[in-house]
């Protein structure tokens, strides 16, 4: 998978800093890049010591560009309410001293 390889692709050597998390040329969102690669590598540490990462895209339009991984909007997956499995069954409390 070309997205945490260790080296990056050719294709990221002319991205640009997007602003904005999509394609700065057409606008079009990440989820419709063609490309994806993400620096692991060398991860930035932001003022509440958290790491963030340069994620790089290749657009259908065929411009490369690179945003922060905090700069990402949430996933509509997180907006979603998810259902809880049940919990497992109670088992009887055993108590050594009763007879």
């Amino acid at each position: 998978m070309e997205a945490f390889a260790p080296t990056p692709p050719d294709w990221t050597e002319p991205a640009i800093h997007a602003q904005e998390f999509c394609c700065p040329s057409c606008r079009a969102a990440s989820q419709t890049a063609q490309r994806v690669w993400v620096n692991r590598r060398s991860p930035v540490f932001t003022e509440d010591h958290r790491k963030k990462w340069q994620e790089f895209y290749l657009c259908e339009c065929g411009k490369a560009w690179w945003a922060w991984s905090n700069q990402r909007p949430p996933s509509e997956l997180a907006q979603q309410e998810r259902e809880l499995p049940p919990p497992p069954p109670l088992r009887p409390f055993f108590n050594p001293f009763d007879d």
